[in-house]
């Protein structure tokens, strides 16, 4: 699905174990990898310069990625100095990324206001899609666990579908990735429409379900043609506990989830569909950014 992937850690989120897998890595697909960690710079007083005796540290911690490169990949290390908001896109332009792994943790939508959150702003400042991984669960595989986990990044994805804005531009992101997706990639996807039982009382369920039914089963359709295999489930409840659930029964890889923004920057901290995925799926969730 993904050819050029960008590692963003911060040495502690557990992305950087990553260093050690990128034969397994490559089992996806992947041709490129670039591990980037920022070093803030060094304050003291009024006066700023880089911190060079960080960014040795960091790179050499970071340069266990290069002893085992497969053939046909190529592994690089970049430490910038700055803010992650700021080196990241640079970063992400000059290797031309196709997709960010980032580390991000489980918070409300206060705590988010209050500590700020890495993801979302990098969210807003690239249109490149995002796999967002939990550091409480990278750090606690072992390395057998985790060699999978690498092998498996996007093999399955759960698709919530609602036939709006957003769920539509999902599709057409994910049918663009797979189109040319290389051997080992995106292999399945899971399309769930969760209805909500409290909206559109004046239509009955069963009506509602069928319809659901229906309009996925076109969806099903037109993502087959790409040679993906491709499962139909429709469901009652809350659309959120719905979707963890599924990804539960159904030995999902990722949850694919996208938000089409009117613009503005507000938008992105207040509550959405999306945001509230990103902030309470234990699963990893492949996002995809609205077009810059």
């Amino acid at each position: 699905m993904f050819q050029r992937c960008s590692i963003c850690t911060d040495l502690s989120d557990g992305l950087h174990r990553l260093v050690h897998f990128v034969p397994s890595l490559a089992r996806t697909g992947l041709r490129q990898l670039v591990f980037l960690h920022s070093v803030p710079v060094w304050q003291e007083g009024k006066v700023a310069r880089v911190d060079e005796e960080k960014i040795k540290a960091a790179k050499q911690q970071l340069s266990a990625a290069l002893e085992s490169v497969p053939e046909g990949m190529e592994v690089h290390i970049e430490v910038p100095s700055g803010r992650p908001a700021e080196t990241i896109p640079k970063v992400l332009s000059k290797y031309q990324s196709d997709i960010i792994l980032t580390g991000t943790p489980i918070r409300s939508l206060l705590q988010e206001k209050i500590f700020g959150s890495s993801s979302l702003e990098l969210a807003k400042s690239t249109a490149t899609p995002i796999l967002m991984l939990r550091p409480q669960l990278i750090s606690t595989y072992t390395c057998e666990e985790l060699e999978l986990r690498c092998q498996h990044l996007w093999r399955y994805l759960l698709i919530p579908y609602n036939d709006g804005g957003s769920a539509r531009y999902l599709v057409e992101q994910v049918k663009a990735y797979a189109r040319d997706r290389p051997e080992g990639s995106l292999q399945k996807c899971m399309l769930l429409w969760a209805i909500d039982e409290g909206g559109r009382k004046e239509v009955p369920i069963e009506y509602r379900l069928e319809e659901a039914r229906e309009k996925l089963e076109a969806v099903k359709a037109d993502l087959e043609t790409l040679g993906l295999d491709v499962n139909v489930e429709v469901r009652q409840g809350n659309p959120l506990l719905e979707i963890l659930q599924t990804a539960l029964e159904f030995d999902i890889s990722a949850i694919a989830t996208a938000y089409v923004t009117r613009g503005k920057l507000r938008d992105w901290t207040a509550p959405s569909f999306a945001n509230e995925v990103l902030r309470r799926s234990w699963f990893p969730v492949l996002f995809f950014s609205p077009k810059h």
